[in-house]
């Protein structure tokens, strides 16, 4: 198995700067826009977003912390999938989403996180911001609207994040090649 770096500080740093700009050059003042980060992992990754983007424009910004694991077309077909919790402290109805991922791959966790985001309220509009962008690995046609990064992946790789608030000495994200 092979590990190779492809992104650390402070890249990282200013990749997620850069893409907390471009969402404020769309949502402005954030008056009606929440924050969905998508279990396990995009929980961490929708935390340095909300806290950099407060930081800039001096507001508090809702977020919440979404699970779709019983939304997966998967569900019943893999070993037992061990849930997370679902913490979302408002409605999502009329708002514009959020929703925020490490790594986008085949496109069915955003899928099943639609679902599962419909059980509180009917969204105005949702948009869908992710770190690392892995193409030619979509099975849905489903578009991040904001790109940390792209990654050319084949289907023996695999992307992994790391965070410091997972216990990792740093934060970095790995292509790995089994």
């Amino acid at each position: 198995m092979q590990r190779k770096l492809i992104l650390s500080s402070p890249l990282l740093e200013i990749t997620i700067s850069r893409l907390c700009q471009e969402l404020i050059e769309t949502h402005q003042d954030f008056t009606n826009t929440v924050i969905l980060g998508l279990q396990p992992r995009g929980i961490f990754f929708a935390q340095k977003i909300q806290k950099e983007l407060q930081q800039i424009i001096g507001k508090n910004i809702p977020m919440g912390q979404l699970d779709a694991t019983f939304y997966r077309d998967d569900f019943r077909r893999r070993e037992p999938l061990k849930p997370n919790a679902t913490k979302i402290p408002f409605l999502v109805e009329g708002k514009k989403v959020i929703l925020i991922d490490d790594v986008l791959a085949t496109g069915r966790m955003v899928r099943a996180a639609l679902d599962a985001m419909t059980a509180f309220g009917r969204p105005e509009k949702v948009e869908l911001c992710v770190l690392i962008d892995r193409i030619y690995n979509r099975d849905l046609p489903i578009k991040p609207d904001y790109i940390g990064k792209k990654v050319n992946t084949i289907a023996t790789e695999k992307v992994l994040v790391e965070w410091q608030e997972q216990g990792h000495e740093s934060d970095r994200i790995w292509l790995i090649t089994r």
